[in-house]
C-alpha cells in the first residue's frame, strides 16, 4: 500500500490545499495527485502551488542564519523547525474517479478534509493522461500560474508514456485547437513543452 504524502487541510469544488507530513516534501509543480472522501469518489488534481509557512497563527518564519550557519546547517541547529513550519501545496482539481472510470471533470463533492493525498504512480498518470479533456480546466483556472502548471504536467506525463514525443505532439495539437484565438499564449506553452 502506498504511503500518503500529506492530508487535506482545505477543500472546495475546484481545488484543495494539503499539508505535507514532512517539511519541504511536497510533490513538484504539475504532479498528478489524488485524494478521496467518505463517498469513495477520488479527486484527481495537479499541484499548482507549493509554499512553506509558519504553523503559528499570524506567525512568520524569522531569519536564523548567522556567520557560519547557513542553509542545511540552520535546520541541524534548530530541530524545532520541523515542528513550527509546514509545507503546503495547492491542487487544482482536474478529474474524478467513480468506481473504475476516470472522468476529466470536477467531482460531485470536494474531497474530504483530513483525508490522505497520494502522488499518482506512473501507470496511473499514463491512464489519466490518455485523454486530454482536462486541458480546458487548467487553461481557465484562476489564481494559479495555469500555463506553467499545464506545461509541467504535460512534460511529466510525456515522460511516462511509451512515446513521449507522440504524446507531446498530440497535446500540442489539442492546445492549438483550444487556443486558436490566443496565438501568443499557445506559443508560450508550446515553448515550455519543448524543454522536455
Amino acid at each position: 500500500m502506498e504511503t500518503p504524502i500529506g492530508e487535506i487541510i482545505e477543500a472546495s469544488s475546484t481545488s484543495f490545499v494539503a499539508g505535507t507530513y514532512r517539511l519541504m516534501a511536497a510533490p513538484p509543480l504539475g504532479a498528478l495527485v489524488r485524494a478521496g472522501g467518505p463517498d469513495g469518489c477520488l479527486a484527481y488534481g495537479l499541484v499548482a502551488d507549493i509554499h512553506t509557512v509558519s504553523q503559528e497563527l499570524s506567525g512568520r518564519a524569522v531569519v536564523r542564519g548567522r556567520a557560519g550557519l547557513y542553509d542545511q546547517a540552520i535546520y541541524a541547529a534548530n530541530p524545532d523547525l520541523e515542528s513550527v513550519l509546514q509545507t503546503e501545496f495547492r491542487v487544482l482539481i482536474v478529474g474524478c474517479c467513480e468506481g473504475a472510470t476516470i472522468r476529466q471533470h470536477l467531482p460531485p463533492l470536494p474531497p474530504a478534509i483530513h483525508y490522505s493525498v497520494h502522488v499518482c504512480p506512473d501507470d496511473e498518470v499514463r491512464r489519466f493522461t490518455t485523454q486530454l479533456d482536462f486541458l480546458p480546466t487548467v487553461l481557465n483556472a484562476a489564481d494559479v500560474p495555469a500555463d506553467e502548471v499545464l506545461a509541467a504536467a504535460l512534460r511529466r506525463a510525456a515522460a511516462v508514456h511509451p512515446d513521449p514525443r507522440a504524446f507531446l505532439v498530440r497535446a500540442g495539437q489539442r492546445l492549438a485547437l483550444l487556443l486558436r484565438d490566443d496565438h501568443p499564449r499557445l506559443m508560450t506553452i508550446l515553448q515550455r513543452l519543448r524543454t522536455a
